[in-house]
């Protein structure tokens, strides 16, 4: 029987599944939101959770707590200065879990996970590019000298 055992095993050995989880934890800060299957959506969510409690406190101790567990400095970082200042009004509960349809491949229930307080912008439209403005060929230096008479002798014949 599997009472009071609440580690979701997702066919790991414990080291790959902690370096699996962390690292999504570590794209999960870095890119605002990931898209993975519905049970390591589920699998992340406690620790992205502890992550940003552990920002929250935001002393030396918790930083070394969660470079410890999450193994990358850039999104230890990011965890502290922007994602943790965003969840401070907020008890619990940072994480939501959007599902969705089956993979395609092997039908493997999707979702999304992202951070409650997060504004995702939903595919930005690219900028169309600039047609390039067609080139007048260089004229010498004479005929830029007879252009600047011309308008002055239009004045003349309006008059």
């Amino acid at each position: 029987m599997r009472h009071r055992k609440k580690t979701v095993k997702l066919g790991r050995t414990s080291a790959h599944r902690n370096s699996l989880l962390a690292n999504q934890v570590c794209s999960l800060i870095e890119h605002q939101r990931i898209k993975t299957t519905l049970a390591k959506a589920k699998a992340v969510r406690p620790l992205a959770e502890k992550m940003v409690t552990l920002g929250k406190r935001g002393d030396l101790h918790a930083r070394r707590l969660a470079a410890g567990e999450l193994g990358q400095k850039d999104a230890v970082k990011k965890l502290f200065a922007e994602i943790a200042p965003r969840a401070a009004g907020r008890q619990g509960g940072y994480t939501r879990i959007i599902k969705l349809g089956p993979r395609q491949s092997d039908s493997a229930p999707m979702a999304y996970i992202e951070w409650v307080d997060n504004i995702v912008i939903e595919a930005t439209p690219e900028p169309e590019p600039k047609k390039p403005a067609k080139k007048q060929p260089k004229k010498p230096a004479a005929d830029k000298a007879e252009k600047a008479e011309k308008p002055s002798d239009s004045k003349k014949k309006e008059s």
